[in-house]
C-alpha cells in the first residue's frame, strides 16, 4: 500500500535522474506516483547529474499534471523515465493566457 503524496515532497526514480517536487496532491492520494513505471521515492541525498544524457523525456522546470488535475508535479531534475499516476501518464501542464490589456 503506497503512503499519500503531500504538498512540499520531494520525490525520486528509483530507475533514472528524475526527481520532482509535488505542488498539489489529490485529497485520496492512494494511487502510485511513479517514472518509468517504478514507484518514486523519496528523495535523498546530493541532485544526479543529467550531464551526458540524451533524449530526456522528463523535463526540468515544467509542471506536470495529471488527467482530473488534482495532481501537480514539477520536475527539478530532468531524465529518461516518463512519469505516470495510477498507471496514465502525466502531461505537461500548458501556461495560462493572461488577460488582454487594450
Amino acid at each position: 500500500m503506497s503512503t499519500p503524496l503531500r504538498a512540499g515532497e520531494q520525490l525520486a526514480s528509483a530507475d533514472c535522474t528524475v526527481r520532482v517536487v509535488v505542488v498539489r496532491a489529490p485529497a485520496d492520494g492512494e494511487a502510485v506516483l511513479a517514472c518509468g513505471g517504478s514507484p518514486m521515492v523519496p528523495a535523498t541525498g546530493g541532485r544526479p547529474s543529467t550531464a551526458g544524457i540524451t533524449g530526456l523525456v522528463t523535463l526540468i522546470g515544467k509542471r506536470y499534471v495529471n488527467e482530473s488535475d488534482t495532481l501537480e508535479v514539477l520536475c527539478t531534475s530532468p531524465g529518461v523515465g516518463e512519469l505516470s499516476y495510477d498507471g496514465v501518464p502525466l502531461t505537461v501542464k500548458a501556461a495560462k493566457a493572461l488577460p488582454a490589456s487594450d
